[in-house]
């Protein structure tokens, strides 16, 4: 009897362990899909704010609703430009090109028509595009191809050779846009996707990571450079494609590849979301580029053993190699030999760093810089004025 007993009440207390975690377990999943099921903020315009992507076996994110939104905004841009070749049956002789310099035109000239193919993105409603400066340079006919094969004629609002940013403008209205991403807060091995024609292969994506950010390439793209580094395929083609984040938001407006070979080797690099917006802004409101400057002052990037016989601790900073007397920098007191180490009190990396900074400043605001000088620190006010160098399409 009593061992009847010490089994039941055995019997009794298991069933109410199991009942208790599967309560737990039924809690726990309730509660994931109600956290998982609840209606998307509210983002400016009564639109649902983007949703980052969920994630799938693996850990890999499941973009297929953020790509088939993104390919709709993206555009494949043809433009059309006038080729002059000299009729000369001497013009690959290197031997006749040494000694008449190119310009012999007794046999005169032939044009051609040559076909420039690459990416656009469509960034407002009622037509405007961005895309390379280098896609539409010099185009005599530039189209847009949209994702629903129309083609539509396009005008050149203007272009920034500095940041190879261009912006188109077609008629037509009601567009599908893609949403504008914070570029300054993406993270290394942050999902991405690229989006764009090439080989002439339309509605192309492709899936990488940012490799790096904020990276410089010393001019060999463009003299402002501020690239964002991916592993996303990226050939020839995707030129002003766009960057996507696993949100849908255009972070990047893809420019060009590093390779040996002329094709895909895992190095691309577009330039970020917000200097291109910047720029887009300008070219649309004002025909060019608003950049700052100080005039009168040269700098450079520090090297060690510059470094050392200066008494800085590293090499970052810009050096002040060059100044005009009659300038607002002598006049605030910038002396050559000077090391530019802060601006508004953002570190300064180096010269390229500093000359984007003063790029990025207001026009007529003045601007505080942090000075290493004989290893003692002191600060300057100087104002920023407009830049002389406008690049507008020529």
């Amino acid at each position: 009897m009593f061992r009847r007993a010490v089994l039941l009440l055995l019997f009794v207390t298991l069933g109410l362990a199991a009942g208790l975690v599967l309560t737990g377990r039924m809690r726990t999943a309730g509660e994931t899909v109600a956290a998982t099921s609840q209606p998307g903020a509210v983002a400016r315009g009564g639109a649902p704010a983007p949703q980052a992507a969920p994630a799938i076996a693996g850990g890999m994110p499941d973009l297929t609703v953020v790509a088939e939104r993104a390919i709709g905004s993206v555009t494949n841009i043809s433009s059309t430009q006038v080729v002059r070749t000299p009729n000369s049956p001497f013009a690959n002789d290197p031997f006749f090109r040494f000694f008449f310099d190119d310009r012999n035109d007794a046999f005169g000239y032939r044009e051609r028509r040559a076909q420039s193919l690459g990416s656009g993105v469509v960034v407002s409603a009622d037509g405007y595009v961005l895309t390379n400066n280098h896609v539409v340079a010099q185009g005599v006919e530039v189209s847009v191809t949209m994702p629903d094969k129309r083609e539509l004629r396009a005008e050149v609002v203007g272009v920034d050779e500095a940041t190879d940013i261009a912006v188109l403008k077609v008629k037509a209205d009601r567009l599908p846009v893609m949403p504008w991403g914070d570029s300054s807060k993406l993270r290394v091995a942050e999902w991405v996707l690229a989006i764009g024609n090439p080989f002439q292969l339309n509605q192309t994506v492709t899936l990488g990571i940012v490799s790096a950010t904020g990276r410089r390439l010393e001019g060999r793209l463009a003299s402002y450079e501020d690239f964002i580094q991916t592993d996303a395929a990226i050939n020839p083609g995707n030129s002003g494609g766009a960057l996507v984040n696993a949100r849908g938001e255009l972070v990047g407006i893809n420019t060009a590849i590093f390779s040996e070979t002329g094709g895909y080797q895992g190095i691309g690099f577009a330039v970020p979301s917000n200097l291109a917006r910047h720029v887009m802004d300008d070219l649309i409101k004002y025909g060019m580029v608003q950049r700052g400057t100080i005039p009168g002052i040269t700098v450079q990037s520090l090297t060690t053993m510059i470094a050392e016989q200066l008494g800085a601790a590293d090499t970052r900073g810009a050096l002040v190699v060059g100044m005009q007397q009659r300038s607002d920098a002598y006049a605030a007191g910038i002396r050559p030999g000077d090391i530019i180490v802060s601006f508004n009190g953002s570190p300064v990396d180096d010269a390229s760093h500093f000359e984007r900074q003063l790029s990025d400043a207001k026009i007529g605001s003045t601007v505080t810089l942090s000075l290493l000088r004989e290893r003692k620190q002191l600060s300057v006010k100087v104002p920023i004025v407009k830049a002389n160098i406008q690049r507008r399409r020529g």
